[in-house]
């Protein structure tokens, strides 16, 4: 399928390609109550089944004191290292972001998914990838995900599209702007952390993407009457730099791959969930992983979550940086813009990690 392509003007679209208009799914779910329509119906390997991992390695998934690594702790900071090396992910906690900022934001996000579809309808993707709706959708026969979202460019402040914010929903942008400073603030201290663990300077990493740029998308799961048989979003790899992720708290929804299973990982309350997108997997000369994850649905009650994309500037330089080919083989490919690299990931069905072949010297290694 050939996708529209425009420039990366704010009133004409990010110029990332577009998704094909799907019915909203929390419509559907208030209109079933016993059988899933087949578009979401995955196919029998796809279906979320229980992790073949010990429920022991639940709680293995590292956290950090967040507040302890950016004072220099070492310990913290040896930490951060080995979740990075060793999971691709890990938790925040004490990161400073009031819990009035974080409160307000679940609340803005439930407004919005709250209002009447019609409403909603008005912030529609159209052409391109802000707004309401779903993304990778790149064909009419693939299956779908259980699961609707908005997303939109949220930093810097002249690139965002405020046509596909919903301002007149009282407390929203003030919302939304209050929470994207605190994940400002708490990407800006991460980045200097890992570009120190990187051999790099503490700016080093924020040098690469050129203009630091940043999103959000919040999403909503409607409750499924047969969950074993949907998935919420199907497995993928991010692909930014880093992901930072605000879930429900008394919902767990969120899964990731690891050691061919699947772990679901227990939100801590206004913890927040960091992972490597993939990017960093190719700064970083594959010392840290972009790892797959996926989000599955329940019978009983809606879930809702809030990720916090961190992406480079369309022209930034997706290839090793030079402190990790000093001593390591070079494993990713050279001269890959980041704008190229967006287009082939948002041009193709989520599916895992395949499309960062695109990013390596050999499709496997």
């Amino acid at each position: 399928m050939d996708l529209k392509v425009e420039g990366a003007n704010v009133e004409e679209g990010l110029g990332w390609g577009n998704s094909l208009e799907v019915p909203s799914v929390q419509e559907i779910a208030k209109n079933v109550s016993e059988f899933v329509p087949e578009k979401y119906v995955q196919e029998q390997n796809e279906r979320p089944i229980e992790s073949v991992l010990s429920p022991d390695e639940i709680s293995e998934l590292p956290v950090i004191d967040f507040s302890l690594l950016v004072n220099g702790d070492e310990d913290e900071l040896n930490k951060l290292d080995y979740a990075c090396k060793e999971w691709g992910f890990l938790q925040i906690i004490n990161h400073g972001v009031a819990e009035d900022v974080i409160r307000n934001m679940k609340a803005a996000t439930a407004s919005f998914f709250d209002l009447p579809v019609d409403e909603k309808n008005k912030y529609a993707m159209g052409d391109g990838l802000e707004g309401y709706g779903h993304a990778f959708v790149v064909s009419e026969e693939q299956k779908l995900d259980w699961g609707d979202i908005m997303f939109f460019i949220t930093r810097p402040e002249e690139q965002r599209n405020m046509k596909k914010w919903p301002i007149t929903l009282p407390g929203f942008k003030e919302a939304v702007e209050d929470y994207s400073t605190g994940m400002l603030r708490v990407t800006e201290e991460l980045m200097a952390k890992l570009s120190l663990l990187l051999g790099m300077e503490e700016k080093g990493l924020e040098k690469q993407h050129v203009l630091m740029r940043q999103s959000i998308r919040m999403s909503y799961y409607p409750p499924c009457p047969k969950p074993e048989l949907v998935l919420g979003a199907s497995p993928h790899s991010d692909g930014g730099s880093i992901t930072l992720l605000l879930q429900s708290d008394d919902v767990v929804g969120l899964q990731i791959k690891r050691k061919g299973g699947w772990i679901p990982i227990k939100p801590i309350p206004n913890a927040f969930v960091i992972n490597i997108a993939d990017v960093l997997e190719s700064w970083s000369n594959g010392l840290y992983k972009s790892i797959e994850h996926r989000a599955v649905a329940n019978s009983k009650i809606a879930r809702m979550s809030i990720a916090t994309f961190i992406i480079p500037a369309d022209e930034a330089e997706i290839r090793p940086v030079e402190s990790m080919i000093q001593d390591r083989p070079r494993m990713y490919k050279d001269n890959i813009k980041y704008l190229d690299y967006l287009r082939h990931f948002f041009g193709m069905k989520s599916s895992g990690k395949v499309h960062t072949n695109f990013l390596k010297l050999e499709s496997e290694y």
